[in-house]
C-alpha cells in the first residue's frame, strides 16, 4: 500500500571568534563543520553556526529555500503534470566506493556504468553522483526530513547532478537547476532492502568503521534501492550540508525502505573519528528542519480533490488512513 495512506500521517553554547591581528589569517577550511558538539575538542561549528563562520556559507543562515523541511501532508498540492521518475541504468549493474567521511556513509559511484534519472519534476536528465545515509542514535530520529513533525530512523539520499547543463557535480551544485536529490526514508524491520543489505551487512560495514576508511562495492543494482511506488512529493530546496546552495530539487518517495535492527546497530557503531581519536558515533548526522517560507510542496498522489493551482490555495480536509504497525 502507498505510504501516503499509511505513512504520511505518522506520518550553542555561546562562543567567541577571535580574529588575529596578523596580516595573513589562514582561510577557514571548507570541511570545518559538524552536526554535533565535539567531545573534548576545540570548537567546530554545528548547524546553527554554519552560516556565521564562513562567508561562503552564508546561505545556511540567510537562505529562504533551505533543506530539510517538515512536510505537512495537509499542505501538499496535487500536480497532475508530475510524471513518474524514469530510471536509466542501461541494463547494467554499477560499482562504487563506500566511504566513512566522518559525517556520512557515502557511496560514490564509479564512472564506468552511469545511472541517470528523468521525469517527475525534472526538465533535464540528472546523473547519480553519490548515495548518502543519515541515521539516528535512537529509532525515532535519524531522517533529515520530517513528515507531520515526525522523523524516521534514517534517510537515504541519492544525489544527482544535471549532466545536460553542467560538466560535473561541483559545477552543478552551485548552479541553477543543478541538483536533484531523491530521498527515501529508512524504517527498521525484520528483513532489509536488497541494495542496503549489500552496504550494511556486517562483512561490508565493518570495513568502514573509522573516518577515511573506504571499501569497494561492485555488481550493484540501483533499481533495488527504490521502493515499489511511483508516488512522490517534491519541493525546491538546498543542499543540507555547507555551503547550503539553493540549487536542489527534492523528491521524497512515498514508501520507505527497510533495514534490520542489527544493521542499524552497525551504523551506530561507525566512528566520526580515526582509530587514534576518541570514539564518537556518526549517528544523528542530520541538519535540523528549516522554515518552509511559503514554498509549494507538490505531489503526484491524486487525492480526488478539485484541481488547485499552486501556491494560492491549499488542499482542504484531506483524509489519510494509517496502519497501526507503522506507528510503532
Amino acid at each position: 500500500m502507498d505510504i501516503i495512506w499509511e505513512l504520511f500521517i505518522i506520518l550553542h553554547a555561546n562562543f567567541i571568534i577571535c580574529i588575529s591581528a596578523q596580516p595573513n589569517v589562514p582561510k577557514i577550511h571548507e570541511g570545518w563543520w559538524a552536526y554535533k558538539e565535539v567531545v573534548q575538542g576545540s570548537f567546530v561549528p554545528v548547524p546553527s553556526f554554519w552560516g556565521l563562520v564562513n562567508s561562503a556559507w552564508n546561505l545556511c543562515s540567510v537562505g529562504k529555500r533551505q533543506s530539510p523541511v517538515n512536510i505537512e501532508t495537509s499542505h501538499m498540492i496535487f500536480d497532475p503534470f508530475l510524471t513518474p521518475i524514469r530510471l536509466n541504468t542501461g541494463g547494467r549493474k554499477v560499482g562504487g566506493t563506500m566511504y566513512n567521511t566522518g559525517r556520512h556513509v557515502s557511496l560514490r559511484m564509479d564512472k564506468e556504468h552511469l545511472v541517470n534519472i528523468s521525469g517527475g519534476p525534472m526538465t533535464y536528465s540528472h546523473r547519480l553522483e553519490e548515495i548518502r545515509l543519515h541515521f539516528g542514535s535512537e529509532d525515532g530520529q535519524g531522517s533529515e526530513h520530517l513528515l507531520n513533525g515526525q522523523a524516521f530512523s534514517g534517510e537515504v539520499q541519492l544525489i544527482h547532478y544535471n549532466h545536460e547543463l553542467y560538466t560535473n557535480y561541483t559545477e552543478a551544485a552551485k548552479s541553477p537547476n543543478g541538483l536533484v536529490i531523491v530521498s527515501i526514508f529508512m524504517k527498521i524491520a525484520e528483513t532489509s532492502n536488497a541494495f542496503l543489505n549489500r552496504m550494511l551487512n556486517r562483512d561490508t560495514i565493518t570495513r568502514i568503521t573509522y573516518k577515511n576508511d573506504a571499501y569497494l562495492l561492485t555488481g550493484l543494482n540501483i533499481e533495488e534501492i527504490y521502493p515499489e511506488t511511483s508516488s512522490f512529493i517534491t519541493y525546491d530546496g538546498s543542499m543540507t550540508i555547507p555551503p547550503c546552495f539553493e540549487t536542489a530539487t527534492w523528491i521524497l518517495m512515498n514508501k520507505p525502505v527497510y533495514i534490520t535492527r542489527m544493521q542499524m546497530h552497525s551504523l551506530r557503531l561507525l566512528s566520526q573519528n580515526q582509530p587514534s581519536q576518541i570514539f564518537l558515533s556518526m549517528s544523528d548526522n542530520v541538519r535540523p528542519v528549516q522554515p518552509l517560507n511559503n514554498r509549494c510542496i507538490r505531489t503526484n498522489i491524486n487525492f480526488s480533490m478539485q484541481g488547485k493551482d499552486c501556491p494560492n490555495n491549499r488542499a482542504q480536509k484531506l483524509q489519510y488512513r494509517v496502519n497501526e504497525w507503522l506507528l510503532k
